[in-house]
């Protein structure tokens, strides 16, 4: 019986470790970087490698996770001021800042060798997403609502990474990736900081464009995801060298679109939080279409 209750005990410490794990590298943010990092690799590769596409997941996660962890070691005391993150490992007390930071720094150097592998290029920009998010994003938070720019470029690295590991080089192509997600990341990350404004203006933060829930601040977001549609369709053009887009799938993508403007446009009517979530939840929703869209759409023609 007490074996028993031993293998129990035992158990159940593993499951929180793993849990406490995944809530510190936020693991559905990092699964989400992978997949976009994925998409972009199996947009540029002549013949899908199998190893390779395994070690950008691998490596991207790695990179994800570490820039998730220092995040949130600068921010362990404002955290634990936000409901949603106050059950965090490092607000919460269950883990030590010591641990969080050897486990942030394993996983850097672990990103990066591992990005290297595949290329030099790949692993520059996976290096320069972790620095711009901790050393630039993370200070600027509580200063300037500023740093949601500022965070959009490590944000919008992933897609482009993908593309940049398949062929080892940086050109147009991954630069139209790399502003597809660029543009997403202002609707999406200002419908979150709506819905949130309140929390995050308790722990000292205030990132919405306006600095309040207004019709400026959804006048923005409007603005932001009509330049996200079009850069979006642009490779239908034909200008956008081996990056192309049927007129068929761009189409589909408009529409898309489309409902996310929806939804900003009744954010800006109605300025409702409910409005805001439908909106966050759109625009997760167009960003994993579109890459679905374009990866199809390459293998269809």
């Amino acid at each position: 019986m007490q074996t028993l209750l031993n293998t129990t005990t035992k158990n159940q410490t593993i499951t929180a470790v793993i849990d406490d794990l995944k809530q510190l590298t936020k693991f559905g943010l990092s699964i989400s970087v992978v997949f976009s990092a994925i998409a972009g690799y199996l947009l540029a590769a002549d013949t899908i490698r199998i190893a390779t596409l395994l070690l950008l997941a691998i490596g991207g996660y790695f990179m994800v996770g570490a820039s998730n962890v220092f995040n949130q070691i600068i921010e362990k005391d404002t955290d634990k001021l936000m409901k949603r993150t106050k059950n965090r490992p490092l607000p919460a007390g269950r883990m030590s800042v010591n641990t969080a930071l050897a486990i942030g720094i394993v996983c850097a150097l672990l990103g990066i060798v591992i990005l290297y592998i595949i290329n030099p290029k790949t692993a520059m920009f996976g290096a320069i997403s972790i620095v711009l998010y901790v050393s630039v994003y993370t200070p600027l938070k509580p200063v300037t609502p500023f740093a949601v720019f500022m965070g959009a470029l490590p944000g919008a690295i992933p897609f482009m990474l993908g593309w940049v590991a398949a062929t080892g080089k940086f050109a147009i192509e991954p630069g139209i990736l790399f502003l597809i997600q660029f543009f997403w990341q202002f609707p999406h990350f200002w419908a979150i900081a709506w819905l949130q404004y309140d929390q995050y203006k308790k722990a000292g933060f205030n990132l919405l464009p306006t600095r309040e829930k207004n019709k400026k601040a959804s006048t923005q977001i409007l603005l932001y995801t009509i330049w996200m549609i079009l850069v979006s369709i642009f490779p239908v053009t034909k200008l956008t060298g081996s990056l192309y887009l049927s007129p068929i799938a761009a189409i589909i993508i408009f529409i898309v679109g489309l409902v996310m403007l929806y939804y900003g446009f009744e954010l800006h009517k109605k300025q409702t939080d409910k409005i805001a979530r439908k909106l966050m939840l759109a625009s997760v929703l167009y960003i994993t279409s579109i890459q679905v869209i374009y990866v199809v759409d390459k293998f269809l023609h």
